[in-house]
């Protein structure tokens, strides 16, 4: 566990006040000044009372020891090494972290209350309720970032001992689910602790910012995608990703997309920064004509993945957290107090992370080994993101060319939409651009992903031609792999609990829908009451959720190298490090589809609504 260093009085004084003043007046009702003063103490206390170790590591608290001066200067395809000294940390195949003490963690009844009876009353979309200060962009772009962090694979032998889920005769999908409907367990570590300890589950995944949902995670994946020529990626002649990633997972690798999340939006994203990174690899080729391929593809995954990593923190997420003092706290996670101009134009000031950025600050672990943890991917269940029903028209006229739903432009259906003569890699971002995400609410889950078809379910043990309801099971994934409920989680990350169900909104309903359901407030599942919970102002998530948000974000930064002691000219090159500075995800789309300037003209945010062509 962190927080084994000895803090100053002073330090001491600041968590407590900080603490105090939002109990008391909640940080979102206080002034700026002293609501980012606040959110920089509580983050603080979180980075001292809720990171916990599963793998046995031995780390200090930070600033770590200095680097061997021969390490490897290019992202590991494995993440294995990113951490010289503790080459493990972060690789892929490793553990995945808690967020909360590990004797919280054991497994909650997966069945009980039944997740298919929460899916039906209380997520099952009855009318879309749209976030209308967002593009459907937001939707697709987390599910790129969440495939580069964190997955836990398929256990091979799930299929001979699935979760058993009962379904109501009168469930309208009876048919389609079976009874009862069958899902397969999570893959478990083969090195779990002894019997009578909570199970420990393996991230598929490295745990690194590393871009490596379009590179690969294995060597194999990897060496596939590679065009061996100036660097650069394979692309086809759409400019799209030229394979489908469900087939690769089939050889035993994984790029980004696991069987049943492969779909167009996914398929934008990846698309696209393959070209990113094509486009970089230009730029270096210009610049440093002398650097090889392997030179080339390596400066530039380097750099692709720490844009990927600026539009996160500056782009998407003040974009789904739109409060002034968030926008100002993900500047400030970036470009310090000091703030953007000053860092541009005069470099870092100091190495505090607070005055001049996490970029180019010192490597700190705050006592933990690096990795994703089980909470943070609970609070990233943002399925009602996605919608049922989908519009694509022309990026240069705006006429509709075909009306469709997710199923028709998904898993299988994935690459003959694509390939679509009449439909365009332009007009597949202009159509998301000018289309609204649902609204993470109650009622508000995609029913077309509450009766998704399973490709290959016979090999999962689901039967060649069966259905799962995926609101059922994110509500028994969380319950399985021993994330805290709503209450247990507020409670571990010093929050007041709903004493009622009367306290988790000032909605009489939806009040209503939680005590048909459950017995206890303290029953109520992690992801329902994060759905049910009032949303500070302008936030598509809720405050609950926002905690984490304030610890891991920062930490997937902080406790990376390649972002902090190695982010620098002499690892990225001058016009890698001028190339990250200097774009958005607005210049990337501009720079590959200039046809999307009018759309986007006058839009400071790319996650937000673009403009009508036409009618700007």
């Amino acid at each position: 566990m962190g927080g084994l260093m000895e803090d100053s009085l002073f330090k001491r004084w600041y968590m407590s006040a900080t603490n105090r003043l939002d109990k008391q007046f909640e940080w979102d009702n206080l002034p700026k000044p002293i609501a980012i003063l606040v959110l920089v103490g509580l983050r603080m206390t979180l980075r001292r009372k809720n990171l916990f170790d599963t793998t046995g590591v031995k780390v200090g608290w930070g600033p770590e020891e200095a680097l061997p001066p021969d390490r490897l200067m290019s992202r590991p395809v494995d993440g294995r090494g990113t951490d010289p000294v503790h080459p493990e940390i972060g690789a892929a195949n490793t553990r995945f972290g808690r967020n909360v003490p590990i004797s919280d963690t054991y497994a909650k009844p997966e069945t009980v209350p039944n997740p298919r009876l929460i899916s039906n009353e209380l997520l099952a979309r009855r009318k879309m309720i749209e976030a209308t200060t967002l593009n459907l962009l937001v939707a697709p772009w987390i599910q790129f970032e969440v495939h580069d962090w964190m997955s836990h694979g398929e256990d091979e032998d799930a299929k001979n001992d699935p979760i058993e889920v009962e379904l109501s005769d009168e469930d309208p999908d009876l048919e389609d689910f079976g009874n009862p409907m069958l899902i397969p367990r999570t893959r478990r570590d083969p090195t779990s602790p002894s019997k009578g300890a909570p199970h420990t589950f393996v991230n598929t995944e490295t745990h690194w910012w590393d871009a490596s949902q379009v590179y690969g995670s294995a060597k194999p994946i990897a060496d596939h995608l590679r065009a061996y020529d100036g660097g650069h990626l394979k692309v086809n002649e759409k400019g799209m990703i030229p394979f489908d990633p469900p087939s690769l997972v089939m050889t035993g690798h994984k790029l980004g997309a696991a069987r049943g999340a492969w779909w167009a939006g996914l398929a934008m994203f990846h698309s696209l920064f393959m070209l990113e990174h094509n486009a970089i690899c230009d730029r270096l080729a210009e610049a440093y004509p002398r650097k090889n391929d392997e030179e080339l593809y390596h400066l530039a995954r380097l750099t692709n993945a720490a844009l990927i990593a600026r539009i996160h923190t500056l782009e998407w997420t003040p974009a789904i957290l739109a409060d002034s003092d968030l926008d100002t706290g993900m500047k400030i996670n970036w470009w310090g107090i000091q703030g953007e101009w000053l860092r541009k134009h005069r470099g870092r000031l100091t190495n505090s992370e607070e005055l001049s950025g996490i970029p180019g600050s010192e490597l700190y672990y705050h006592g933990v080994p690096y990795s994703m943890t089980e909470e943070f991917l609970a609070i990233y269940r943002m399925h009602p993101l996605i919608r049922d029903d989908y519009t694509f028209r022309s990026a240069t006229t705006d006429e509709v060319i075909v009306e469709t739903d997710l199923l028709e432009i998904s898993n299988e259906n994935t690459p003959g939409f694509l390939a679509r003569d009449d439909i365009t890699m332009p007009d597949l971002f202009y159509s998301f651009g000018r289309s609204h995400p649902g609204a993470l609410r109650l009622h508000n889950f995609p029913n077309q992903l509450r009766n998704l078809p399973i490709p290959n379910g016979s090999g999962r043990g689901l039967g060649p031609d069966l259905r799962l309801d995926l609101a059922a099971v994110d509500i028994v994934r969380d319950r399985e792999r021993g994330v805290p409920s709503y209450n247990q989680f507020r409670e571990l990350f010093r929050l007041k609990p709903a004493y009622s169900f009367g306290d988790f909104s000032d909605d009489p309903a939806v009040e209503a829908d939680l005590r048909r359901i459950y017995d206890h407030p303290d029953q109520v599942d992690l992801m329902v009451g994060c759905f049910a919970e009032k949303l500070p102002q302008g936030f598509a998530i809720s405050d609950t959720a926002f905690r984490l948000f304030i610890l891991m974000a920062s930490r997937r930064l902080k406790s990376d190298r390649f972002y902090t002691t190695d982010f620098n000219e002499s690892v990225y090159t001058q016009v890698g490090l001028d190339w990250i500075e200097n774009n958005t995800l607005g210049t990337v789309l501009r720079r590959h589809f200039p046809c999307l300037s009018p759309a986007l003209e006058g839009v400071k945010n790319a996650f937000k609504p673009w403009n009508q062509i036409g009618k700007r």
